[in-house]
């Protein structure tokens, strides 16, 4: 799917050029489920796109009564989904805010996760689900063979799914997150896992853009040259590998990929590679995502400074 062109402002809703699924976030705003049940079955044969559209549309309904009512009316794997995704989102919110609810709530996020997958066992999104809110409970599974460190983690949990699909993109950022140091990890298992995964993946695939994030999650504005580290020869040739690798294949997704392609603009852009990151952002269109800009500042204002430093429009005013 072609991204449409730059109109001079951004947009930001991660539903980006996914119609369906932006007239179902309306709906869902709307406290209609219909839109959501029809986006969700389209996506059954998509396991990437499933994972996608029940997580923007969980973010639409985790603050209403939506999710709940559809399941307890029309019981499906569909309404099942969104249920365990709006409890997933919550569980996560509430242990974050430091909220006393938070163990509550991660027991009927896992119940959830568990309904959904009953109820459709190929599906692994409801499995995804349940790796996000392992950082809460921080399983310990022995690594397999072939990493450094051989950082313990929900291993087991992770094989599961890659059984069902092996290179399911949100399943291996779940997994690796789960090694931030905010959430407990360490920078050595990070690495490491970061890795490992990337290696393990197709040449083709966006997977090999988990050490990218992971170099994002490590920037330290403080630190001697930081802002330098991506032009270093390791991390300006993975951007480059995945430019060459990745990106042609983006023309046959079926929704813009917004976020990975803002991570490969971001390290081309550091890295001083401006007529390759012109291209991803003309890939990306209008679309944005406020990851990985926000971690440098505003991510309006870092989008637009990495934007015209490769000759692009940018929202007039800025």
């Amino acid at each position: 799917m072609a991204a449409g062109s730059f109109e001079g402002q951004y947009v930001w809703h991660p539903a980006a050029d996914d119609s369906q699924l932006a007239r179902a976030c309306t709906d869902v705003r709307a406290g209609r489920y219909f839109g959501a049940q029809q986006v969700l079955l389209d996506a059954r044969d998509d396991f990437d796109l499933r994972a996608h559209r029940s997580l923007v549309l969980a973010s639409e309904a985790a603050d209403s009564d939506l999710a709940e009512r559809w399941l307890a009316e029309e019981p499906s794997a569909e309404s099942a989904l969104l249920w365990a995704r709006v409890a997933m989102l919550r569980a996560l919110r509430t242990a974050d805010a430091g909220d006393h609810r938070a163990p509550a709530l991660t027991r009927i996020a896992e119940t959830a996760c568990e309904r959904a997958a009953a109820l459709w066992p190929q599906d692994p999104t409801p499995w995804v689900a349940q790796l996000a809110l392992a950082r809460l409970n921080r399983p310990a599974d022995p690594a397999p063979q072939g990493l450094l460190t051989g950082p313990p983690g929900p291993w087991y949990l992770f094989a599961r799914i890659l059984r069902l699909d092996p290179w399911n993109r949100e399943a291996h950022h779940r997994f690796l997150s789960f090694f931030f140091t905010r959430y407990g990890g360490s920078a050595s298992a990070r690495w490491d896992v970061a890795s490992f995964l990337s290696h393990r993946a197709p040449a083709t695939s966006a997977l090999r853009l988990l050490p990218l994030v992971a170099l994002v999650e490590e920037y330290n504005s403080t630190a001697p040259l930081a802002d330098r580290t991506w032009e270093q020869s390791q991390w300006r040739s993975t951007a480059m590998a995945i430019y060459h690798n990745w990106l042609p294949t983006v023309s046959g997704y079926r929704f813009t990929p917004v976020l990975d392609l803002a991570y490969l603009a971001h390290a081309l852009f550091m890295a001083r590679r401006e007529l390759e990151a012109r291209e991803v952002f003309t890939a990306m269109g209008p679309y944005a995502s406020r990851m990985p800009w926000s971690v440098f500042g505003a991510p309006d204002e870092q989008l637009t400074k990495a934007r015209r430093s490769c000759g692009l429009p940018v929202p007039a005013g800025t």
